[in-house]
């Protein structure tokens, strides 16, 4: 192998929480980490306006401006970070290949595999005008900020009943808007639901608009699947859950995954099924989903990679 090939020790792919942390860590134990940011540099958290659940900013931050200062400091300790695209990847044989959107080959000891996991979304123009300004697909970070307000959340499964739920505790009223006429959540959530006095379910409904003033959001267009009549409803907040989809397209048949396509860990680990290929935030956590849980992992990985070296050495 020629010494322009010469393996990395430590590649991490995704440069979300997860992946900037694992730089973090590795650089400080001197891997030299490189890593590739993906297409969107900073991950999920560059859409969202006010992050205020990290620990360390008291008075919050945008997400952009927290993402940019993780990447500030996984290069302070000497991380190579690229902007650019790993779109294959060979984890048969040691060291590991990855090809990169420019078809250069990088061999690597170890991989760390942070690539998060996308939301999914209904596909209305409006819902990307307003995303961050009143539309969120997570509830959990963002509905601090409609605490006393009237909200939406478009799902009939767990995670909309879950989201429902933790939303009717600070907010005025919650509309459910469910698709059919019957949830898909366990009967232990849809009882939940069900007994809530502020959550009403908007059964057979389907959102064609979503409304606002051009800044934020004011309301939804709300249609009937049954009836196609048309009703408006007044909200400051519409929540998407209707589930995420891990980025692990170029993992498929490289490592193992789960039935919903999260990468599979060793529990109380981020180890994957290959010895020296770790994975870290959301491509691998289906349950949290959140950024500090994300950091958290990314933290693991690169102790667990640094370990994994020093005890094949």
């Amino acid at each position: 192998m020629s010494a322009e090939n010469k393996p990395l020790e430590c590649l991490i792919i995704g440069s979300g929480p997860a992946g900037y942390t694992a730089a973090i860590y590795a650089a400080r134990a001197d891997l030299k980490p490189v890593v590739y940011t993906g297409l969107q540099m900073g991950g999920q958290l560059t859409t969202t306006t006010e992050v205020d659940n990290f620990p360390g900013y008291p008075k919050g931050i945008t997400g952009p401006e927290m993402m940019e200062d993780l990447k500030n400091q996984a290069e302070r300790f000497g991380s190579d970070i690229r902007f650019g695209i790993i779109d294959n990847v060979d984890f048969s044989k040691k060291p590991f290949k990855v090809v990169t959107d420019d078809r250069k080959e990088i061999f690597a000891e170890t991989v760390i595999i942070a690539t998060g996991a996308t939301a999914k979304w209904l596909g209305l123009e409006s819902e990307k005008r307003y995303n961050g300004n009143g539309v969120s697909a997570c509830a959990t970070c963002d509905g601090f900020f409609f605490r006393g307000q009237d909200v939406a959340v478009v799902g009939g499964g767990d995670t909309a009943c879950e989201e429902a739920s933790y939303l009717a505790k600070m907010c005025k009223k919650v509309y459910l808007i469910v698709r059919r006429d019957e949830l898909r959540a366990s009967k232990a959530m849809q009882h939940r639901v069900l007994n809530a006095p502020n959550i009403e379910i908007l059964w057979n409904s389907s959102t064609k608009e979503i409304v606002g003033d051009g800044k934020v959001v004011t309301g939804a267009m709300i249609g009937n699947n049954k009836t196609g009549g048309l009703r408006q409803i007044d909200i400051q907040g519409f929540f998407v859950a209707i589930g995420h989809q891990p980025n692990t397209e170029i993992f498929k048949g490289q490592v193992e995954l789960d039935e919903q396509g999260y990468i599979k860990t060793i529990p109380g680990s981020t180890r994957t099924n290959i010895e020296g290929v770790f994975a870290a935030g959301d491509v691998q956590d289906h349950v949290y989903r959140q950024a500090v849980t994300a950091a958290g992992t990314g933290c693991m990985a690169a102790i667990e990679a640094e370990r994994w070296l020093a005890i094949r050495e």
